[in-house]
């Protein structure tokens, strides 16, 4: 039995070898040498962060061509660019990457129910979105940590995750693990490419600034002594923060929770108070920039819109040149804003900065006469930015405002900021109620004139920014409210003489929102005046897209001469061809401009990348998030907001152009700081804990 046995084992045995024999003959498989050489070039930690199985597993992809020799997210680019060589392909070096975590939330955020589950933000987002009130908010369970390869993660005292940069390889498996969207990963050209969406952790603040600054996290920046990385912070949505500073009048601070408390936090001064920190430090911070793409772009005008545009340009890699028909940049902000508010030298110094980039400028080259779009193109130049501005005064519509001693409001800053001797007389009349209509009045005060302010509507209708007309009250400006100009009387030389004016009541609001002004019949009186300033409107000189030879310009325009556009793309109907700034929505905020010059370098970039095709997100934010509005903001003691210092008082400053406002002192910036409720869409910080509610449904 035993003897048979064994013999049948060892029969079965020999029969089975030489099947394998055989079988190893007819299916042997040729393993690609490649493999093992991909493998010996890989770093072999088996991370598992480019998504396959251990280094094996991504050699054995790489040498099937399913993916690409810098799959890898540990190893360097020596090694990269060995596993390239290997393959028979080149690689370049890609731009460095981060996870970054868009949430202000965490233990902040009030729960809207009791969970009581697995301690995972995957299985907590399964019941009813998760218990915080947030909607894109954290929830706190720090499931991207546990998923983190490389333990570049850990949950701060907030109970929101904390990236640590050395350590973060931008695998993308926290992305993944998130059901909440709080965490992505981005490098500079997505930081500078994205547009706010609704699904963004965005305070109120950041939703009104045209500019879509990230306001709460330079505000922390500044709070913990990082000026650099709130200057750097700003400066990926706005380069020119000191104008701003200086100029902006703030949206942002009508919308900040704090003002449901005592007063909003004092946004902008924070913004000046770390640009001139800068400006005044002797040492520009390095402005980091994508790699060369070789693509021309022209910019068309030198103002906001097209420094934006340039700037935003260039930091993508690209190469464009700003031409502007005046003898230096800066637009409006030069030609229109007096020195005593923006110091053409801090103006000279951040412009400065911009072309210290790389950026070409070419002056008093006016388009529609050097050059045009057809000559652009013969010149390699493969996109075009129209920045033209909005430089024509409008009229008052009055009798005989054609008189020797009346100058429109634009006409006469620009002619002033050009060094221009202008005849004003000892009498001014400034017709207006907006920023340059004060302008004019300010300027005029400081040469030397009595001034009289003339508005159609009362003080609260005012447009200009409120601590301006302030100002020119200080300064000694008369104001004449709910009165327009009918006529302007001159002698037998054609000078005015006088302005004639009728008083006017208000009625039902119009489409601005305001009371509609009405004429008071019989109320015509008589003002004497040397000169005679209308400022009350200003419209872009579309001259320059015609010549004698065409008899249709070549973009669309409105009847407000201004130039038809995508909205979210910004394009023309002409294709290759954007435009943004005043040209395109009519004068507007300094700020509105270099958000809409970065809006149309990201077209533009698309543009060129990606064969005309340009993305627009499908949640992009464009009005306020009503949510996130609320006006009950408990737990929040009361803190005095910090006073705009003056650097001239009284009557020395009537006298002379020297700037007016100063910058806050540090320490009375980290205490306006501290003022920052921090907020995210629905959270904000406490100064007090509130006791915890345990309903089971709070809200």
């Amino acid at each position: 039995m035993i003897t048979t046995s064994g013999l049948t084992l060892f029969g079965l045995g020999l029969g089975a070898a030489a099947i394998l024999a055989v079988a190893s003959k007819l299916l042997y498989v040729k393993e690609d040498p490649r493999i093992a050489q991909v493998e010996d070039l890989l770093p072999g930690v088996n991370c598992g962060g480019c998504g396959y199985p251990g280094c094996a597993g991504a050699a054995t992809a790489i040498a099937a061509g399913k993916a690409n020799p810098s799959v890898c997210v540990v190893a360097d680019l020596e090694a990269m660019a060995a596993i390239a060589e290997l393959m028979g392909q080149t690689i370049e070096e890609r731009e460095p990457e981060i996870a970054f975590r868009d949430c202000t939330g965490g233990e902040r955020a009030e729960e809207r129910f009791a969970y009581s589950g697995i301690m995972d933000c995957q299985a907590a987002a399964m019941l009813h979105g998760g218990a915080k009130s947030c909607p894109e908010g954290c929830l706190g369970f720090g499931t991207c940590v546990a998923v983190c390869p490389f333990d570049a993660i850990h949950m701060g005292p907030e109970k929101l995750p904390v990236v640590d940069p050395n350590e973060c390889r931008a695998c993308g498996k926290c992305v993944e693990a998130c059901p909440r969207g709080v965490i992505s990963i981005v490098g500079i050209t997505s930081r500078l490419l994205h547009l706010n969406e609704v699904t963004d952790c965005l305070a109120p603040c950041r939703q009104q600034c045209p500019g879509q600054i990230d306001i709460p996290r330079y505000i922390e920046q500044i709070k913990a002594g990082d000026y650099e990385g709130a200057v750097n912070t700003i400066r990926e949505r706005n380069p020119l923060l000191m104008v701003c500073g200086r100029v902006c009048p703030r949206p942002c601070e009508s919308v900040c929770r704090r003002g449901h408390v005592d007063s909003p936090v004092g946004i902008n001064m924070l913004k000046r108070f770390v640009a001139d920190r800068e400006l005044h430090s002797g040492n520009r911070l390095p402005i980091p920039c994508a790699k060369e793409t070789g693509h021309k772009v022209a910019v068309i005008g030198g103002g906001p819109a097209g420094l934006s545009c340039a700037y935003f340009l260039r930091r993508l890699g690209h190469n464009p040149t700003i031409f502007e028909a005046m003898p230096a940049l800066g637009g409006q902000l030069r030609y229109g804003i007096p020195e005593y508010r923006l110091p053409k030298k801090d103006l000279d110094w951040e412009i400065q900065g911009i072309l210290d980039l790389g950026v070409d400028i070419h002056l008093k080259r006016k388009f529609g006469r050097d050059y045009d779009l057809n000559t652009l193109k013969e010149d390699g130049f493969e996109a075009v930015f129209l920045g033209l501005g909005a430089w024509q005064a409008s009229g008052m519509y009055a009798e005989g405002e054609d008189l020797e001693g009346v100058l429109g409001g634009i006409e006469f800053l620009t002619a002033h900021a050009l060094g221009q001797t202008i005849d004003i007389g000892r009498k001014v009349i400034v017709v207006g109620g907006g920023n340059t209509a004060i302008d004019c009045a300010r300027t005029c005060v400081r040469l030397g004139a009595e001034v009289t302010m003339l508005y159609r509507r009362t003080r609260a209708e005012m447009p200009a920014n409120p601590e301006e007309i302030v100002g020119a009250e200080e300064e000694g400006v008369q104001f004449k409210f709910l009165a327009a100009p009918t006529r302007v009387i001159g002698d037998e030389n054609g000078k005015a003489t006088h302005l004639e004016f009728r008083m006017m009541k208000l009625g039902e609001p119009d489409d601005s929102g305001r009371r509609r002004p009405e004429p008071i019949e019989g109320s015509e009186t008589l003002m004497e005046t040397d000169f005679i300033i209308p400022a009350i409107g200003q419209k872009p000189d579309l001259s320059c897209l015609y010549d004698e030879t065409v008899e249709k310009c070549p973009v669309e325009t409105t009847r407000w001469q201004t130039i038809v556009a995508d909205p979210d793309t910004l394009q023309t109907v002409v294709p290759g061809v954007f435009t943004a700034g005043d040209v395109f929505t009519g004068p507007d905020l300094v700020i509105a401009a270099v958000g809409d010059g970065r809006k149309a370098a990201r077209s533009i970039h698309y543009y060129l990348q990606r064969e005309g095709d340009i993305p627009i997100p499908p949640m992009v934010q464009r009005e306020l998030i009503p949510y996130t509005l609320f006006k009950e903001v408990p737990g929040v003691q009361h803190s005095e907001r910090a006073n705009m210092p003056h650097m001239c008082h009284g009557d020395d400053r009537n006298c002379t152009f020297a700037e007016v406002e100063g910058a806050l002192s540090e320490p009375e910036a980290l205490t306006e700081a501290n003022r920052c409720l921090h907020c995210g869409l629905t959270c904000y910080d406490r100064d007090m804990e509130l006791p915890w509610k345990n309903e089971q449904e709070l809200r």
